[in-house]
Formats: C-alpha cells, structure tokens, sequence
C-alpha cells in the first residue's frame, strides 16, 4: 500500500512537471516568433516542440510570423517542414496574411516552399488587392492565381482593391485581364466599390474605360 502511494505521488509531480514545462515553453515560444526571435524558436524546435502549434486564438506559428513580419522565425519553422497551407480559424493562409500584411519577403519565402496560390472563397489574391504592394498582385498572378476568383459572396479581387488597394494594383488587374463587367450576388460591380470607398477620381476614370 506504501509503495503504491508513493507511486502515485511521484506520478503526480513529474505530470505537474511536464505541464508546467510545456507551458512555459508554449509562452516561450509565440513570445520568440512574435520577436523574430530564430534562437529560441530552434532551442525549442530541438526539444521537440511542435512547429505547428497554434496560439490560444488558433493561429499557427507561421501565421503570426507573417503578421509580423518575422522572416527568420518562418524560415526556422519552415525547415522542419510546417505545414505551409494550415488555416486558423477564419480559413485564412500565412499567405494570405503576408499579402494582406504587403509583407513581399514573406509572400516569395512562402511560395518558394509550395504555398498554394488559389483555393476556394477567399483568395490569396483577394487579400492582396486589399493590401497596400502591386509587387506582391503582381507577384501573385505571376504564379498562376486566378484573376476573376470569387470569394462566397461572388467579389473579385478587383472589387476589394477598387475598395481597399492601390491604383497601381486596380491599373495592373486591367492590364492583366481582369473582369470589369462583374457583378456580386449584391449586384454589386467595381466601380461601386469605389464609389462605396469614396475614391472619386477612380470612379471617374473606370467610368471612361470601354465597357
């Protein structure tokens, strides 16, 4: 009877141990992919920390390594072969963050390492007309995204960045191809998301293009 309550009490401290380590290195380790922190994050890896681990919110390492801009941590994540295309919980991509973010290094560190560029609803594409850099559009259409896709509700990439993006990136989408003619299931066509954003100057010249 002594030796099996001493049993259960050494069970109880090094599971109380193990926990209490674990969570340590949780905290450790978004704290060190939030900091680009790359030396922690391969301390961690090496211990054998899972590299795709997700926050209390459910974002996966690589995701909020985009968000901030830590290229050193995602590369370290990357090389213990993350996966690349892991939704969070709104089904977004670390690519799609990078490109919302107009983080262009992490776009191209992405697709180097097989990143899908097209998926159903809510594109890359999408997310990088409603960011702030052509290049990462362009970049983008470079790899084969599909320039018309429809997110659930039927807008196109040119929709957001008519609405959200740059001049240059509604300049390109046309150049490229893209649709002007389209509608939403709201009815809804570019340049009533322009007009919707208050972007009178590019309302005006849509208006002038040839429909």
């Amino acid at each position: 009877m002594l030796i099996n309550y001493f049993r259960k009490i050494v069970y109880v401290i090094v599971t109380v141990t193990c926990f209490s380590v674990y969570a340590g290195s949780f905290e450790d380790f978004f704290i060190a992919v939030r900091n680009d922190n790359d030396g922690v994050v391969n301390e961690l890896l090496a211990r054998g920390f899972d590299p795709g681990a997700r926050d209390e919110k459910g974002q996966p390492g690589l995701t909020i390594a985009m968000q901030e801009r830590s290229l050193k941590v995602a590369r370290a994540l990357l090389a213990r072969s993350v996966d690349v295309n892991a939704l969070n919980p709104a089904g977004e991509s670390a690519l799609m963050i990078a490109a919302l973010r107009g983080n262009l290094g992490g776009v191209q560190l992405l697709l180097d390492h097989g990143a899908k560029v097209n998926q159903a609803g809510w594109s890359p594409l999408h997310y990088a007309a409603s960011g702030p850099s052509v290049q990462i559009v362009q970049l983008l259409l470079d790899h084969g995204a599909e320039i018309d896709a429809a997110s659930p509700n039927g807008s196109t990439p040119l929709m957001m960045v008519a609405q959200y993006g740059s001049e240059d990136s509604v300049k390109l989408l046309l150049e490229r191809g893209a649709d002007p003619k389209r509608r939403n299931q709201l009815g809804l066509d570019v340049i009533d998301f322009a007009r919707k954003a208050g972007r009178d100057g590019l309302v005006k010249r849509l208006e002038q293009r040839p429909r």
